[in-house]
């Protein structure tokens, strides 16, 4: 009856299918007696309105009976959701990270991901964080979804009992990209796991550390590397040109050089590019170190014009 992709499902869909259980058999019995009504006590046969008298027992009967079902709900609901907030001692850390408009994920020995790679058969601990706006992680197989809160420390925990792969959502809007916010758990073998996690990252040995920087960053989230338009300007050819900003309202032609790179990351709402909207880069000022800077900006010189 129910699905087995992780320890939640069972419960959360219990107390669903009684909320919905008892609602249709509300909306089915207040409609079939709101039709009765109308054709009963209709005015060609009660042309004379008559008063009710009191009913002691009616009323008791509709004050119980909803209250006990409110509290069935209720408890079928706690039920299902207090194990969600006992985190067991020995689950899994992983780091969140939640940006407009990319999820990137992060272990205990320092490797990352933009999927949440897990084993099956052990609790995982989701350590939430947002650098920038509201978002909230959403797993749909697994019934369990967190907000992801800028500034508050929120976790969330499961428990995959069934491998394969699973889609990741953000449940809260958080912007012009927020649909396509969207990432992977893949459920692996214990053995499958432990050889995936102590692996050495082969691509990320060809990447240059601006690159792989960029990717955790979640830049590639608005800024595309192939000269194609997304939220933000594409980083292709774009150092060394001539670039049109506004300042203050005012436009003005500057030279992408390193400084302006640099300032586009510290502050980047103070020159921004013609043609694209004003607020929606956060600043990464105190999040982004000189040195990460400079990675950043000898790739950006690689991302040449064909």
């Amino acid at each position: 009856m129910f699905s087995n992709a992780s320890s939640f499902v069972e419960g959360v869909d219990i107390a669903f299918f009684i909320i919905i259980g008892i609602s249709l058999v509300f909306l089915v019995g207040i409609t079939a007696a709101m039709i009765y009504f109308v054709i009963k006590y209709n005015k060609k046969r009660h042309p004379k309105a008559e008063p009710t008298k009191d009913n002691f027992q009616l009323e008791i009967f509709w004050t119980v009976i909803p209250t006990l079902l409110v509290l069935g709900m209720f408890y079928y609901g706690w039920v299902g959701y207090r194990p969600m907030r006992i985190i067991p001692k020995n689950a899994i850390p992983v780091k969140v990270t939640a940006k407009m408009w990319s999820w990137s994920f992060e272990y205990e020995n320092g490797k990352w991901d933009s999927l949440l790679i897990v084993p099956v058969n052990k609790p995982v601990k989701l350590e939430l964080f947002s650098p920038d706006v509201l978002h909230s992680l959403y797993i749909p197989a697994f019934r369990v979804k967190e907000d992801v809160v800028p500034g508050i420390a929120n976790v969330m925990w499961f428990k995959a009992q069934k491998e394969g792969t699973y889609n990741i959502l953000c449940a809260e809007y958080c912007g012009q990209r927020h649909s396509y916010m969207l990432s992977k758990v893949k459920v692996l073998s214990q053995k499958e796991y432990e050889k995936w996690y102590n692996a050495k990252d082969t691509l990320a040995e060809k990447m240059m550390p601006g690159e792989i920087l960029m990717k955790k960053q979640a830049c590639i989230a608005c800024h595309s590397t192939d000269g194609s338009k997304l939220v933000g300007p594409s980083f292709k050819g774009l150092y060394g040109s001539k670039v049109t900003v506004l300042v203050n309202g005012e436009k003005k032609e500057i030279i992408a050089d390193d400084e302006y790179i640099k300032n586009s990351i510290l502050d980047p709402n103070s020159e921004v590019v013609e043609g694209f909207p004003q607020g929606i880069m956060t600043n990464y000022s105190g999040q982004i170190s000189e040195d990460e800077i400079k990675q950043f900006i000898e790739y950006i010189k690689t991302l040449k014009d064909d």
